[in-house]
């Protein structure tokens, strides 16, 4: 099975971009993972909330296969903490499906559509992260998940 991030938009910051191929290199070595970025919208900056999230939906939805299991990385998820996750990916890793898709959104978060599309929404943290440093922070606790399957001893909770 495949796992893979996808998000909408360049990672802007290089501390950032730093860390998520950090986390994508200690990655590989666990699972076929890979990190799918979907271009910025064009000309959007004046444009309203409704309407970017409407059109980064498009592109989400056009990237994703129907075979695909979609974990959405929501606010509003479900909350569980690091051993409970790796639980679960453990769990998922022996499903039926092609791909295990987990997505992050843009600044306004998703469509109404890309929820309906979902598998299953998680959040991060009770706190609210930018779209951009929630990416680095789903890698790592990825890679936690990972040496908690195997007993490595990374995680130490």
């Amino acid at each position: 099975m495949k796992i893979q991030l996808l998000f909408t938009g360049k990672t802007r910051f290089p501390f950032i971009r730093e860390g998520i191929e950090e986390y994508r290199r200690r990655l590989v070595h666990y699972t076929d993972f890979q990190i799918r970025d979907l271009p910025d919208l064009r000309n959007s900056g004046s444009w309203p909330e409704k309407k970017v999230k409407g059109e980064e939906g498009k592109n989400i939805l056009k990237a994703i296969d129907p075979r695909d299991y979609v974990v959405l990385l929501d606010e509003r998820g479900k909350h569980m903490d690091s051993l409970a996750f790796a639980g679960l990916l453990e769990k998922l890793q022996y499903g039926s499906f092609r791909t295990l898709l987990f997505v992050i959104g843009g600044p306004y978060g998703f469509a109404g559509e890309i929820h309906q599309r979902a598998d299953l929404e998680l959040s991060l943290s009770k706190m609210t992260f930018s779209h951009q440093l929630a990416r680095l922070i789903f890698l790592e606790q990825l890679y936690r998940a990972y040496t908690i399957i195997r007993g490595e001893p990374y995680h130490h909770g």
